[in-house]
């Protein structure tokens, strides 16, 4: 219980301060918290990635308004009048065919280790680039919203993460400052959880080996004490973004990606 409490408050800062949902930290955890209790392995991973999106939920919703507070959130990116040209839309529907009928075909190493892989250069690119450096200078639109917004929300849904590790570079080299990449990303988060926790909980019903007190694949309990206590630390992690130059913010956030992305490695290759 103690260790589902640390995770929830170190959940909660990263989501305020990088816009990710704090998957890269409750995955690994819950993960090593389920085989401890006897889950089987066949479905140890499917508990963990779907209850760390559950949590997800309460993250972005509480992030996005921190971050809209401080007027850092791209609303034509994330709900437009016309939600054929959402992002959010087509993110999220990625997202529920990610967890509903991706999720129980691919393999989970080969996923791991393309967005390790991915993430790592990624995060090379804030650590070590050019702070002026862009690939186009606006978001694409047309035909790549569906193309780009779906495959971002099927491969997060997939890792039980908000997609902040993904959607926060690729709005900032498309021109976007960080600090409002950062805060839009929160909202990609929740179109990414919602939908993706909706098909944990339909492809999980009668899934032998389940922890208890689980729907589908979300573990009530788990999403109850991570969630509570990740909700009293998110504004903190917000205040911190918004009190750091862009320079500083883009050290961090490539650090803590190389990290996380470098973990993912070893956890498929060891």
């Amino acid at each position: 219980m103690i260790t589902l409490c640390c995770v929830g408050a170190v959940a909660g800062l990263t989501s305020g301060l990088f816009g990710i949902g704090g998957g890269s930290v409750m995955v690994p955890v819950l993960f090593f918290a389920f085989i401890s209790l006897g889950v089987p392995e066949d479905v140890v991973m499917h508990c963990a990635v779907a209850t760390s999106s559950s949590v997800i939920i309460v993250n972005a919703i509480r992030s996005v308004r921190s971050h809209h507070k401080h007027g850092a959130v791209e609303w034509d990116l994330l709900w437009p009048n016309n939600p054929f040209f959402s992002y959010g839309v087509w993110i999220g529907l990625g997202a529920f065919l990610g967890a509903i009928w991706l999720a129980p075909r691919l393999s989970g190493a080969s996923l791991i280790l393309i967005f390790a892989a991915v993430g790592s250069l990624v995060a090379l690119k804030f650590i070590f680039g050019q702070p002026d450096w862009k690939f186009r200078d606006s978001v694409p639109g047309g035909a790549a919203r569906p193309v780009v917004g779906g495959s971002v929300g099927a491969l997060s849904a997939i890792m039980g993460i908000g997609g902040g590790s993904l959607t926060v570079p690729l709005m900032n080299m498309c021109g976007i400052p960080i600090h409002r990449a950062i805060g839009t990303a929160s909202g990609f988060g929740l179109a990414i959880a919602l939908p993706a926790t909706l098909g944990f909980i339909v492809s999980g019903m009668g899934a032998e080996g389940r922890p208890a007190f689980s729907l589908g694949y979300v573990n009530l309990l788990g999403f109850a004490v991570i969630a509570a206590v990740a909700f009293l630390t998110i504004p903190f992690g917000a205040k911190l973004a918004h009190g750091m130059s862009q320079k500083k913010l883009k050290m961090v956030f490539g650090i803590c990606l190389l990290l996380v992305a470098l973990n993912m490695a070893r956890k498929a290759l060891i």
